[in-house]
């Protein structure tokens, strides 16, 4: 902890690296909005100093974007694709960048990166392992959640808009990008199509309610027992650390808070804590006794299971996909009023971005319509078992072969073959001599005598 607290501490210096097709993609079809570069600069200012920023696509087909990176002082990466369509070029050519700058660019401690795709976790992960500090900006109903949680810090981008920023734009353009719409350029010239313009045709999403202040007691808890064992004074900052450290995602903002001592003032009023000291310098305590934080709020696998049911009852519909919107309704009638901000979710989105994380769904944006096409995932489809091993064919000639010396066999190697032995030469019969029997004289037998009669 000692470690990370000096982290915090040390003065960041942040390389912002933005994938621009991916959040562009991801906010359109969640939001309903157009890619503003400069939320998540301005934001990333109250962290550190921004020392380089870099942005990757193919920016001939993104004419009116550039306009708002050369606002902001963005280098533009011209990424062209190859023939085959290498959607992942521009990640390739980001994360190259990336490790570059950190083994050449000793000054530059901290890492941004703009994207939500999962394709970034292991370059979130080496650049850890080089001791950088790693912020990842993204829309929570869009961007993968293990890359939310193995970053420092996540930075949802709906956090940074306004309660009344439907009506705002990215720096130089108007509400809704006037790509092919039909409507006058800034240079007054009248761009090709003839279609209306899409504000006209879809509304831009606000920041989403706030969640509920006791989902955020059991972080609360957990970082104030960590400071209470370590026998420090959990101070507004160090109590933030802390509770960064233990859950990334973490946003004072998601619960309707400007700033984080905004949050434990509502924390103190609602009386889940307890609170002393002025001007800023606040020590905060767990409540003594039980009270309203010994009650556990519903974690988010707990909503998987309504889910689960829902998708098998219309399992045909979901085979073509459905729009997130359908979905919805259906898990409000059949689930009686299904709530995601009981589970920790803002909107019903970001809960399908975690459930499809969970392989529960499979989520496909849908930029035409400004929503999210959802389909079965892969725990619907379970991969086929093995094939059991095929039993040999017997018939009632199949008996043991018996093996003979020489002779091959089917069932076990031929056996060499053993060429015969010469056969023994019968000895001759041995003649006696005088000398045979130990130089003794051979006995002559006695004629046999004829009997008298």
């Amino acid at each position: 902890m000692g470690g990370q607290d000096s982290l915090m501490q040390e003065k960041l210096n942040i390389a912002v690296f933005v994938d621009y097709d991916n959040i562009e993609i991801g906010l359109k079809s969640t939001l309903r909005r157009e890619f503003d570069v400069s939320l998540p600069l301005e934001a990333l200012k109250e962290r550190g100093d921004i020392v380089a920023k870099f942005a990757y696509a193919n920016w001939s087909r993104q004419e009116l974007a550039t306009r708002q990176m050369a606002e902001n002082a963005v280098q533009m990466v011209q990424r062209n694709p190859s023939p085959r369509g290498d959607k992942n070029g521009a990640d390739i050519n980001l994360a190259l960048d990336a490790l570059e700058m950190a083994f050449t660019h000793e000054h530059v401690n901290a890492f941004a990166i703009v994207s939500g795709d999962s394709d970034f976790i292991p370059l979130v992960n080496k650049l850890k392992e080089y001791g950088k500090t790693v912020y990842v900006v993204g829309g929570k109903a869009f961007t993968s959640t293990i890359l939310q949680q193995n970053c420092h810090e996540f930075i949802s981008y709906e956090s940074l808009l306004n309660d009344g920023s439907s009506s705002r734009a990215p720096a130089g353009q108007p509400v809704e990008r006037q790509r092919a719409v039909g409507v006058e350029d800034g240079m007054g010239q009248q761009q090709s199509g003839g279609r209306p313009q899409r504000g006209e045709r879809r509304d831009q999403r606000a920041r989403p309610a706030p969640l509920e202040l006791s989902l955020a007691m059991p972080l609360v808890e957990r970082a104030l027992q960590v400071l209470e064992r370590r026998s420090v004074q959990a101070q507004l900052g160090l109590l933030k650390s802390t509770m960064l450290q233990l859950d990334s995602t973490f946003s004072e903002r998601a619960y309707g808070c400007g700033s984080f001592s905004e949050f434990v003032e509502k924390l103190k009023k609602a009386d889940y804590v307890n609170v002393s000291g002025t001007g800023g310098r606040y020590v905060i305590e767990r409540k003594g006794g039980t009270g309203k934080t010994d009650v556990a709020a519903p974690k988010p696998e707990s909503a998987l299971p309504h889910l689960r049911d829902v998708l098998e009852n219309h399992r045909l519909e979901l085979e073509d996909g459905v729009t997130a919107e359908d979905l919805a309704g259906w898990m409000n009638t059949e689930t009686k009023s299904f709530e995601p901000k009981v589970y920790g979710f803002q909107e019903f989105t970001e809960f399908l971005n975690f459930a499809q994380d969970k392989t529960v769904v499979r989520v496909e944006p849908d930029q035409e319509r400004g929503t999210v096409l959802v389909y079965l995932g892969a725990e619907f489809y379970p991969p086929a078992p093995p094939p059991e091993p095929e039993e040999p064919e017997t018939s009632e000639y199949d008996e043991k072969q018996p093996i003979v010396a020489g002779q091959p066999s089917m069932v076990a190697p031929t056996p060499p073959v053993e060429e015969p032995k010469p056969p023994k030469k019968p000895r001759a019969p041995r003649k006696r001599t005088a000398k045979s029997d130990g130089d003794k004289p051979a006995r002559k037998r006695a004629p046999r005598k004829k009997p008298q009669g």
